[in-house]
């Protein structure tokens, strides 16, 4: 038993021996106090967040030599941070008290009830601090605004002063959002030879600033202030890497691109692969907004292949394009996208419009955008959504409007003289010869092969590159290509006037306001063509009973006497209101039948003189036998007393 005891005891020491030797090794081993390093670290993160105690800025020696401190008050807290503010200015703007001493300047010239000897002595004043110092501070948006301030409103000689100063910087501060904004100014108040003087120094880099969304602005600004000379001089240098690189072949009359090529006997390929890297950079970014772009624009397509042609158009159709349609190239480039465009092309176009449609038709070039799209693309029911509906909801507006009236003439009258200018209709009836040629191959490749390979080469060699229009020479296939549509017109025409409730609106608003529309100078026109039933009669099928609603409003205001319109003139004696009702007797005879029963019939001897007179003598003057038979009864008479007197070439024929 003793024996056993005293092997158990030496296990136990051994044991013991082992957990002391583990212990020693533990610690002797390096890891082990860094594991008790990050234990302590784990405890530190796991404590509540304290954050960082503020500098005590309240107490400060009072004097050098005296150590005990005295706390601020608030209002000494901020005196102090605002010194020590001003200090970090001071340090970072190396004329900061100079724009501080002109800030003060400005708020006192910018008044508007300041007299004008206190404004030009406090603008010399400014401008004397700022001498010698113009091109440092012009970047700056407090200096900048001091500028143009004083830019407006100094002598000329002061002006000059600035313009030297800043002559050797403007393509710097051309592409600087704050300084842009004096070059404007500066360019606003410049002197002819001032201007002259900034479009020369932008030779050679037009390209690259049009890519700038800032310079953009500049060089667009620069290009509207231009006369017809240096728009020529800004334009030239997107056409050609020869044309930027010597100035005496820019400067010549001929102002279209395809002139330019024959003239100067230039590579149109050469031509078309400096203007398409010019052009790219400018559609990615989405810098479509200027005239000078969409110029540019213009001018490639006129000499574009139909690979590069369609490429442009596919990436100008959609909400791009809507920025465009504001000037006339730009709107021309919006009829040339609606024409040659594919469906699906069309469709976002139309699309991109939604929401801008009734600020569109406002517009003098968006609303031939508008009278295109209404003519031309066959998905009715996608342009009776997007285009139809918002047009109903301001039509009175529209109706009223010199341009808002255009797209509703469109479809009442398509292509009428009356309402478009010659100007206008050709640029409604403009296409893209590269897109045409291809379309003419595929109608007629079979039959026509060899005349299609001639003028092919000749588009190569630069003879044919204008933009075409249609002429009566044109085949029926390819003027439905040029129109871009399918569909019958008149078919299209119903769906869209009739189909979508358009012309049952347009009628409830001339009735309701007759009277206003016949008086306006605008008005009358839609007024006029709706009361015919439109172009080809399109309306009388369908909106007869409506369309006689209308003659019955019209005659009931000529009906009125001329005490009960006092307030205004009476419709048979104002200028507008009378010329219209004399075209509706000539081409309505349900018109004329009823305003001679409801208006005239025994009173025409009180409608003898004055603009009414006019009207009187159309019911004589008219083609329509029954007409003249129903009105001659009672005129004729006047006319052998002389009360009413008639032009000899005018004078009714005897019918027996």
């Amino acid at each position: 038993m003793a024996a056993k005891k005293q092997e158990s005891n030496n296990k136990s020491n051994k044991r013991k021996q082992n957990t002391d030797a583990k212990a020693n090794t533990d610690s002797s081993f390096s890891k082990r106090p860094k594991l008790a390093v990050s234990k302590s670290e784990n405890n530190q993160v796991k404590k509540p967040f304290k954050p960082f105690k503020k500098q005590n800025f309240s107490k400060f020696k009072s004097q050098p030599g005296e150590e005990k401190t005295t706390p601020l008050s608030k209002r000494e807290r901020r005196i102090h941070a605002k010194e020590l503010t001003e200090a970090r200015k001071k340090r970072r703007k190396q004329h900061y008290t100079l724009e501080h001493e002109l800030a003060r300047l400005w708020e006192k010239m910018r008044q508007r009830n300041i007299a004008k000897e206190e404004r030009s002595k406090i603008i010399s004043e400014a401008i004397l601090k700022m001498k010698g110092k113009i091109p440092e501070i012009a970047s700056s948006h407090v200096s900048s605004r001091v500028l143009q301030t004083c830019v407006k409103y100094c002598t000329q000689a002061e002006r000059d002063t600035v313009f030297d100063e800043l002559k050797p910087h403007y393509l710097t501060f051309a592409t600087n959002k704050y300084a842009i904004h004096l070059v404007m100014k500066m360019l606003d108040n410049a002197s002819k030879k001032q201007l002259a003087d900034f479009i020369s120094s932008l030779r050679g880099h037009a390209a690259s600033l049009l890519r700038h969304t800032v310079g953009s602005i500049v060089i667009e600004h620069a290009y509207q202030l231009g006369n017809a000379a240096q728009k020529q001089e800004l334009l030239m240098e997107l056409y050609s890497t020869e044309l930027q690189l010597f100035k005496d072949l820019s400067s010549m009359k001929e102002s279209r691109l395809s002139d330019v090529i024959l003239k100067l006997n230039l590579q149109k390929g050469s031509v078309l692969r400096h203007m398409a890297s010019v052009i790219q950079p400018i559609l990615e970014k989405g810098i479509v907004d200027h005239s000078i772009i969409h110029r540019v624009l213009i001018e490639y397509l006129s000499i574009a292949g139909k690979t590069s042609a369609a490429e442009i158009i596919q990436q100008l159709s959609g909400p791009l394009l809507v920025r465009m349609i504001h000037t006339k190239d730009g709107s021309q480039i919006g009829i040339l996208c609606v024409k040659h465009g594919s469906a699906k092309e069309r469709k976002k176009i139309v699309k991109g419009l939604k929401g801008t449609v009734g600020k569109t038709a406002h517009f003098q070039y968006g609303s031939l955008v508008l009278a295109c799209i209404v003519s031309t693309i066959d998905d009715t029911k996608l342009v009776t959504k997007a285009v139809i509906r918002e047009l109903q909801s301001i039509l009175k507006e529209l109706v009223l409007d010199k341009n808002g009236r255009r797209p509703l003439l469109q479809l009442l009258n398509p292509n009428c003289t009356r309402y478009f200018s010659p100007d206008e209709m050709a640029s409604l009836s403009l296409s893209i010869s590269s897109l045409n040629a291809m379309g003419e191959l595929e109608i007629n490749s079979e039959t026509k092969p060899l005349k299609h390979e001639e003028s092919s080469v000749k588009d190569n060699n630069g003879r044919e590159v204008t933009m075409e229009k249609p002429d009566d020479s044109t085949s029926p296939e390819t003027l439905q290509l040029i129109e871009g549509g399918k569909k019958d017109p008149s078919i299209r025409r119903q769906e869209l006037l009739v189909g979508s409730g358009l012309a049952e609106n347009l009628i409830d608003i001339c009735i309701e306001n007759a009277g206003e529309l016949l008086r306006s100078n605008f008005g009358k026109e839609v007024l006029y063509e709706v009361a015919t039933g439109g172009s080809g009669g399109i309306l009388q099928e369908t909106l007869g009973d409506k369309l006689n609603t209308l003659h019955e409003a019209i005659a009931t205001l000529a009906a009125k006497s001329k005490s009960e319109e006092s307030d205004k003139d009476h419709v048979l004696e104002n200028f507008h209101s009378s010329r219209t009702i004399r075209k509706l007797v000539f081409e309505s005879s349900m018109f004329a039948t009823t305003l001679w029963k409801k208006a005239l019939k025994g009173k025409c001897e009180q409608w003898t003189q004055g603009h009414s007179f006019k009207v009187i003598c159309a019911f004589l003057e008219s083609s329509d036998a029954k007409v003249r038979k129903l009105a001659k009864e009672e005129l004729q008479p006047l006319i052998d007393s002389g009360t009413l007197k008639l032009p000899e070439k005018r004078q009714p024929a005897n019918e027996g």
